[in-house]
């Protein structure tokens, strides 16, 4: 099942995508009440409008339930550590985006004015369906998969000497996600997924893996953030990216540049990015920092 959220006429829903992925039907019941079910492979009452819509006259949007939260997990790959000459922390890294940093599978990606270093991560990311309560394994409580692209400023707390992750991975609209979700029974059930990722910017394949190569699998990256946050429905969760990046070799994400972030079964994001958006002067006091010495 291929679940995506559109926008269509004005309004934002849920909608079931036909076999063909080209024709969707409008859900009208409410997520936190077929959710759960889905997620337990079990059938639900969808509630679903019996004329379909051309998926071409509908925008996707990220599949975001309003009102869920989207958690990041970083230093997830061993090879992209290495590359970087790291070795794997001790648990998992953990932030909060807000949702007004997601845009859709065809959006255009924003440059913010406060990077010079913008960079690519093609993600896994994981749907909760339910709430983790005790269930012995975490991500038999998921909806589904699908993509996400990590987009971060590289150089955000380089004045500082230390990790500003609002600025590298919170800025708006710079975090693409979709085109929609695959739900758990159509990728095996619970446990840990082995897709294979990969991304390309321009049509040159930068990164390319699988997500059997995780440090932390989905089981324990969803008990660690449950543990400090209780996860609920509708929750993404971005599992970490792998090497590739253009951390490793300097080669950053320019205006025009086509970025497409694929992971097998699920789907691919087309996304360019967008002109540098430039300060007003008028408005500059606090946006990049005090001078050195000050």
């Amino acid at each position: 099942m291929r679940l995506a959220r559109v926008e269509s006429g004005g309004e934002a829903f849920w909608a079931l995508l036909d076999s063909d992925f080209c024709r969707l039907h409008r859900i009208r019941a409410p997520f936190e009440a077929w959710a759960p079910v889905v997620g337990l492979g079990l059938a639900a009452d969808l509630g679903l409008d019996k004329a379909p819509l051309a998926l071409s006259d509908c925008r996707l949007l990220p599949p975001l339930q309003p009102g869920a939260r989207a958690f990041g997990v970083g230093l997830n790959y061993r090879s992209h550590l290495e590359r970087l000459g790291s070795s794997p922390p001790a648990h998992p890294l953990a932030y909060l985006k807000p949702d007004s940093a997601l845009v859709g599978a065809h959006d255009e990606i924003a440059y913010p004015p406060l990077t010079g270093q913008l960079d690519y991560e093609v993600e896994l990311v994981a749907v909760v369906a339910r709430p983790l309560c005790d269930e012995p394994r975490a991500s038999a409580c998921l909806l589904g998969y699908t993509v996400g692209n990590d987009i971060s400023a590289r150089d955000a707390g380089r004045r500082i000497g230390r990790l500003d992750l609002l600025t590298q991975k919170a800025m708006d609209r710079t975090t693409p996600v979709g085109p929609w979700i695959v739900t758990l029974d159509e990728l095996g059930g619970s446990g840990q997924p082995e897709l294979e990722v990969s991304l390309s910017v321009n049509g040159e394949l930068r990164q390319q893996d699988n997500t059997r190569q995780m440090i932390f699998p989905i089981d324990e990256l969803l008990n660690f953030l449950d543990a400090r946050i209780s996860l609920r429905p509708g929750d993404l969760v971005f599992t970490g990216s792998t090497h590739g990046v253009g951390l490793e070799d300097g080669r950053f994400l320019v205006p025009g540049d086509l970025v497409e972030a694929r992971i097998e079964g699920l789907g691919t994001l087309h996304n360019r990015i967008g002109p540098q958006r430039v300060l007003n002067a008028a408005r500059s006091v606090g946006r990049l920092g005090r001078p050195d010495g000050e």
